[in-house]
């Protein structure tokens, strides 16, 4: 690593001027006109805000903000820093650098992040830890790791850093350098989307690093990947999570284990703490180094995909894990403890919202912190107890957010909305907005209408759903309508900002989006009921949706489109084939049709097998779910996408999907993306893939004039 690397900020730009402050911020797109219809190209526009972190001083909150070259195609993630109380954002880092994971040491000297720089723009640079300081001068790299770093945590005294390492790649090829070595895969799992064949041994362990001294030393070793680690508050100990099973590819018993941090010997085995057989992770120590809290699950493991993840606690000793949400039956995520001990705060999805909430270690109470009808992304907790997060919400793209009243302040114990406590925007009177980085956009266009719906489907099920109209339509006709789909199926549509959902509905187009039963935020049994019944219920709930905006005289019965993305598209797929007469226009992105063509061939090795058996075994209900067993029916015209390199949901079962409705005459076409995985990532993709479900929905579904409510 070259020791002179181009800088990434004078940190005296904290107190730049105000024509350097307006320089910085120039490039705000946005005019006074009348607002204008949302465009593709708005999505380039729209800067992604993220990684909040509070000062330990609680003076400044810091975050970053992602944009999008669309021309150079490329996207730069900067680090900027604003005042608690509000006022002015700064920024931290150059345009033309991107940071991650930005985070304070504890005793507030410096300002840390993950980035790879190098010297020149010949050097092979790996991600390395720089900091800033807050006395003054240029960002400093810390670390100076051959392999680079791919994670870190601050000690609690901010001498040392915990190091999340790979191991280093060993070259002993025999090939010559013209010719790509032959893939030789020898475990379970095969393939890895966005990885390729797992062909590489190297595992990721955990380093102990000393800032002043800049000695490196392994604390953990073996055949065994670590993550999620944690340091106790006394800096003597690291806990994290781990799969050591014999073959971790055959289950996913992921438990915590506990190491000291000055370990000499980094073979030694360390202390096992848990032994749920599914995920435990996330892992917090108690402010008195007497507890863990962290999150697992309550059931069979075989169910943890349309299961509930919990918040559990477990002696930092060893001992029985409590759990403390079975009766919230939420997913809950990223404990954190209070600094009393006595709550510990976690993210929690609660019917598409997404809220931060305490809960009370002894009594297992749930206090809501931060919520109504938003989507909190992500939080961290000031000394003083005030909260920082990002807030997006159906017309406003993420911004920075801090509860204006520290957690000492707050009274009352409240439980979850699905135990009938707070109503929609009870909560968003506790915050204080401190960001506008969208705002100039946002005020020159015409934010589509939305509306929350509820409707009953088969078996007396309970769907909610969201409803978007054009902004400037005025109910006097009916609108060629679009069901979007979300994926997982374990996914979860929220209130938050949908870019997607605004295009269609400048676009003209009314869109149904539901949360069927399989979906998270509602609860276990929500969830299990797509267990071995894809297709089915789920169906039924999505239609349900369709039929509400007909009854209500927003769509169109005679101008209905449907498309989704992964298991959107393979709903997609159903819905086609069992519905045949319901939709004018079908898009399926990255689907699967014929699910035995995927045993072996996607990355589900695992889940798959635990849900459907092995096929040899159980090849009845592999064919009772696979919609291209029904590919006579289809009569919707289909345009089928996908990625060349997606080994989440293989291309193959797109490209059997489009020859299947090609042969039969259904108008079709097949577009695949080269090089792009199962997100199409590069920015001339995405906006192409946006404009063909333009184009499709428009020649398919719209037609040229509105039909009258009333017909």
């Amino acid at each position: 690593m070259n020791s002179t690397p181009r800088p990434i900020l004078l940190l005296a730009a904290i107190v730049m001027s105000m024509a350097g402050f307006l320089e910085a911020t120039a490039q705000e797109p946005g005019t006074d006109t009348a607002p204008r219809s949302l465009t593709v190209d708005d999505a380039f526009l729209l800067r992604d805000v993220g990684n909040v972190r509070m000062s330990p001083d609680g003076e400044w909150v810091t975050y970053t903000v992602t944009t999008t070259d669309a021309e150079e195609e490329q996207r730069t993630t900067r680090l900027w820093m604003v005042p608690s109380a509000g006022g002015e954002a700064l920024p931290m880092t150059r345009r033309e650098t991107s940071v991650s994971s930005p985070e304070w040491s504890p005793d507030g000297r410096w300002l840390t992040f993950t980035a790879t720089l190098g010297g020149d723009e010949d050097d092979d640079a790996e991600t390395q830890v720089w900091a800033l300081d807050r006395r003054g001068g240029e960002a400093r790299q810390l670390t100076e790791v051959k392999q680079g770093v791919s994670g870190f945590v601050w000690s609690p005294d901010a001498s040392r850093l915990l190091l999340s390492i790979r191991d280093e790649e060993v070259e002993d090829s025999t090939w010559t350098s013209d010719r790509r070595e032959p893939w030789v895969v020898n475990r379970l799992q095969i393939k890895r989307d966005r990885v390729g064949y797992l062909t590489d041994p190297r595992k990721t362990h955990l380093y102990v690093f000393d800032v002043a001294t800049k000695e490196l030393r392994q604390i953990t070793a073996g055949s065994y990947d670590e993550s999620a680690a944690a340091w106790s508050p006394d800096g003597r100990w690291v806990v994290f999570s781990s799969n050591r099973t014999e073959d971790p590819d055959a289950n996913s018993d992921s438990n915590l284990w506990v190491v000291r941090a000055d370990v000499s010997d980094p073979v030694k085995e360390p202390r096992q703490l848990t032994t749920y057989p599914g995920g435990d992770g996330q892992p917090a120590v108690s402010p008195d180094g007497q507890w863990v809290a962290y999150t697992t699950g309550t059931i069979d493991p075989r169910f943890n995909a349309f299961g509930t993840s919990h918040l559990a606690v477990v002696p930092f000793e060893g001992g029985e894990r409590r759990i403390l949400t079975e009766a919230l039956d939420r997913n809950v995520s990223r404990p954190v403890w209070d600094a009393d001990g006595r709550g510990i705060i976690v993210s929690v999805q609660d019917e598409g919202e997404s809220h931060v909430v305490r809960v009370n270690v002894e009594t297992g109470d749930v206090e809501r912190l931060i919520g109504g009808e938003l989507v909190a992304s992500g939080f961290d907790v000031g000394p003083d107890g005030h909260i920082a997060t990002v807030v997006s919400r159906p017309d406003l793209p993420g911004e920075v957010f801090v509860t204006d009243q520290p957690l000492a302040a707050r009274s009352g114990v409240s439980t979850s909305r699905v135990q009938g406590a707070l109503s929609g925007g009870a909560e968003l009177a506790h915050l204080r907005r401190l960001t506008t980085v969208n705002d100039s956009l946002m005020s020159s266009i015409a934010v589509a209408n939305v509306e929350n719906i509820h409707v009953t489907s088969s078996g007396g099920a309970e769907i909610e759903g969201w409803m978007f109209t054009p902004a400037d339509w005025d109910g006097s006709t009916r609108l060629p309508t679009l069901l979007r789909i979300h994926g997982g199926p374990n996914g979860m549509y929220n209130v938050g900002w949908n870019f997607e959902a605004q295009l269609f509905a400048a676009n003209g187009y009314a869109v149904v989006m539901m949360n069927p039963r399989g979906s998270s935020g509602y609860g276990y049994d929500h969830g299990m009921a797509l267990w071995q019944q894809w297709g089915v219920p789920d169906v039924d709930d999505v239609m349900a949706g369709v039929q509400e905006a007909i009854s209500r005289g927003i769509a169109d019965p005679e101008r209905l489109g449907v498309g989704g993305w992964s298991y959107g598209g393979i709903l997609t797929n159903y819905l086609i084939t069992k519905r045949p007469d319901v939709f004018k226009g079908a898009i399926t992105g990255a689907s699967m049709a014929l699910l035995v063509a995927n045993f072996g061939h996607d990355h589900y090795q695992l889940g798959n097998e635990r849900e459907w058996g092995l096929p040899w075994e159980n090849r009845e209900l592999w064919e009772e779910l696979s919609p291209f067993n029904d590919v006579e029916k289809v009569e919707t015209p289909t345009l089928i996408m996908g990625g060349e390199s997606d080994w989440n949901v293989p291309i193959q079962n797109s490209e059997q999907l489009y020859q299947a409705l090609r042969r039969r005459g259904v108008p079709t076409e097949l577009v695949v993306y080269p090089g792009q995985p199962h997100g199409i990532g590069v920015p001339a993709y995405q906006k192409d893939r946006w404009e063909r479900y333009l184009a499709w929905y428009d020649r398919w579904v719209k037609g040229d004039e509105g039909r009258p409510v009333t017909d």
